[in-house]
């Protein structure tokens, strides 16, 4: 196969945690290189995730969609990476891959090869706009609610 991006990483995304793997290919015909670190999922640890990958010159992240945990991640790299949300599914369906470090080299040798299709994520203004409808939606829930409440 060809390989589109020579300088990958994918993301193991936990409540926690965060397992990166960058896949490098040499200039040359070598073999591609692995390197592993596992950072945390506060907004200092993000951006030393950050500054490691600027360090690799790492041009493309792929990352799974794992319940909201993936929301800070994107909003740390967004401006420096191209980002790629792979749905959990279509990467769960190779076997063999058990442990989170197994899951971050699995994804960067599919983003390395162009094979992990990414999901849909909306422009900043209509996601902004989604969380002040949701917002709104629930607090109309919460006085109807309250409302029936005290009409008990």
């Amino acid at each position: 196969m060809e390989v589109l991006h020579s300088r990958c990483d994918g993301l193991d995304v936990h409540r926690d945690t965060v397992v990166a793997c960058i896949r490098v290919q040499p200039a040359g015909a070598g073999k591609a290189s692995n390197e592993l670190r596992t950072f945390g999922t506060m907004t200092g640890a993000l951006l030393e995730l950050s500054e490691w990958l600027t360090a690799h010159e790492v041009t493309h992240v792929a990352m799974e969609a794992t319940g909201i945990y993936w929301r800070p991640v994107w909003h740390v790299l967004s401006g420096d990476f191209d980002l790629l949300l792979a749905n959990p599914e279509h990467i769960k369906a190779v076997p063999g891959r058990k442990t989170d470090m197994g899951d971050s080299e699995w994804l960067a040798v599919l983003a390395r090869f162009g094979l992990v299709r990414g999901s849909f994520i909306p422009p900043k203004d209509l996601r902004e706009l989604r969380l002040i409808s949701r917002y709104r939606r629930k607090l109309s829930q919460m006085l109807s609610s309250e409302t029936n409440r005290m009409h008990k």
